[in-house]
Order: structure tokens, then C-alpha cells, then sequence
């Protein structure tokens, strides 16, 4: 359990490796069946963004935002053009 919690994105993402290439070898899946789990997939990969996130602020770090990370990015650009 102690694994599931440490590393929640990489086992998101071997399962949603895992389900495409299910989906691709067995074409006989019912269309119901596989948009079902998609959707299962996306609400997952939802809450494993929020624990990576919980993550990141207990470590006291900010979690970026899209605005955050336009700014850092202008001055990441800015420190590299005044070097």
C-alpha cells in the first residue's frame, strides 16, 4: 500500500497503457464497455493529479497554476537573455 501511495502517477499510467492495449487487440470489446472505463480512467487521473499536488505543497512548495507558470517561464526566459 505504501507503494501505491508514493507512486500513484506511475501506476496511472501502466493502467492506462495497459486498457489502450487491451482495447487495440481485442476489438470484439463492446464500444459500451471501453468508453465506460475511459471515462473510470479520466475520474482516476483527476484524483492522482490532486495527490501528486497534495504532494507537492506538503514538500512547501507552491503548486503552479497556469498563470504561475507563464511568469516562471517569462523569467526563466528573461534570466537566460540577461546572461
Amino acid at each position: 500500500m505504501h507503494f501505491i501511495s508514493k507512486h500513484p502517477a506511475r501506476i496511472y499510467a501502466v493502467a492506462v497503457a495497459a486498457l489502450a492495449l487491451v482495447a487495440h487487440y481485442r476489438p470484439e470489446l463492446p464500444t459500451a464497455l471501453v468508453l465506460g472505463l475511459v471515462a473510470a480512467v479520466l475520474g482516476v487521473g483527476e484524483a492522482v493529479q490532486r495527490t501528486e499536488n497534495g504532494k507537492t505543497a506538503a514538500a512547501g512548495e507552491p503548486v503552479p497554476n497556469d498563470d504561475q507558470a507563464d511568469a516562471f517561464t517569462e523569467h526563466q526566459d528573461a534570466e537566460g537573455a540577461a546572461e
